[in-house]
């Protein structure tokens, strides 16, 4: 039975985090949140930009499109989701039955904020023949204002596969729309929205850094601006990025997204040089803020106290579900 104590502690812990929680820093965390994760019976899933000691503990690590599939397919009784908010929020639209954990409410998403459902409606109400197809970095809210969820692994394929005469509004990420638009040839409507960690690479360092080493391949997410997807031998989704780093002979890559995918790509190639490339000034602005918010010893009071949980509207869940049925359909019939 909970004391008032816990149960206060329970209101701090959802309310404003673990800030006010001290951690034994004796503690082995690495053997502590395996045994919680046989405890609760619980699925612990990273993206490959969390930091490398949650990548290193987590059951399944993985891009949108992979965290979106575990997510549908898992039997487990908690899943513990080491990422940001809206992807906390699609594993629990695809999984109401099933506790969803979060270790901090304030890892959000620029681009996710970058769409306010109000506005975004506005703006689809204006192109009533349009079909909304919107990137998976989004909230709830947007979701359930779109047709087609996709993510930058499926995105190609989702676009494809509508008629050609199909008007098509892509949401919200402008760089991947407008590189999408050039890949299909689609001349969709765009919703003017931005990833802050994949708009501040500098293209002047980038070239200096091919000059410095001009035999190392430049691999970069879609999310980057136009000028810096010029310079790349290879754009891909982080999962792509990825692919590519471990089949190609090259044994230098200048690496143009967030540096958490680092880890996996020498991990998996640890004779091979990756270099992350360099923002427009000296902060650490290819760290996503919000990805770092996680640390292991959140995500280990995360799975103890189990807190903060991601709840959500019935009506607002089935209506973001349909979307993500759609692209998940699409993906099964194209083997993505």
């Amino acid at each position: 039975m909970n004391t008032t104590a816990d149960i206060n502690k329970e209101k701090l812990i959802a309310e404003k985090g673990f800030l006010d929680i001290e951690v034994d820093p004796t503690l082995d965390l690495f053997a502590e949140i395996e045994k919680l994760k046989k405890e609760k019976k619980a699925l612990l899933i990273a993206h490959y930009y969390q930091e490398p000691d949650i990548q290193d503990v987590a059951d399944f690590i993985g891009d949108s499109l992979g965290l979106s599939q575990k997510a549908a397919s898992t039997d487990a009784d908690m899943i513990v989701f080491a990422g940001v908010h809206f992807m906390a929020e699609t594993a629990k639209i695809l999984n109401p039955g099933k506790k969803v954990l979060l270790p901090d409410l304030n890892a959000g998403c620029s681009l996710a904020n970058s769409a306010p459902p109000e506005l975004f409606k506005a703006f689809k109400d204006k192109h009533p023949d349009h079909i909304v197809i919107t990137y998976i970095n989004c909230s709830a809210e947007i979701k359930a204002l779109s047709d087609i969820i996709c993510t930058s692994s499926n995105a190609q394929k989702i676009i494809e596969s509508l008629p050609a005469d199909q008007p098509i509004i892509f949401a919200p990420d402008r760089n991947l729309g407008a590189y999408l638009s050039k890949k299909t040839g689609r001349n969709m409507v765009l919703w003017n929205g931005s990833c802050q960690v994949h708009e501040i690479f500098s293209l002047e360092k980038i070239t200096k850094l091919k000059i410095r080493y001009p035999k190392a391949k430049v691999i970069a997410h879609p999310e980057c601006e136009e000028p810096v997807l010029r310079m790349a031998d290879f754009i891909g989704s982080t999962a792509g990025l990825l692919k590519f780093t471990r089949e190609n002979p090259a044994d230098t890559f200048i690496v143009v997204t967030e540096n958490g995918i680092l880890h996996q790509m020498q991990k998996a190639s640890p004779e091979k040089t990756f270099i992350p490339a360099p923002p427009e000034n000296s902060c650490a602005c290819n760290d996503c803020p919000y990805m770092k918010l996680n640390t292991l010893e959140k995500l280990y009071l995360c799975m103890k106290y189990e807190l903060p949980e991601i709840r959500m509207d019935e009506k607002l869940r089935l209506a973001a579900k349909k979307p993500i049925d759609r692209m998940l359909e699409i993906s099964a019939k194209y083997g993505l």
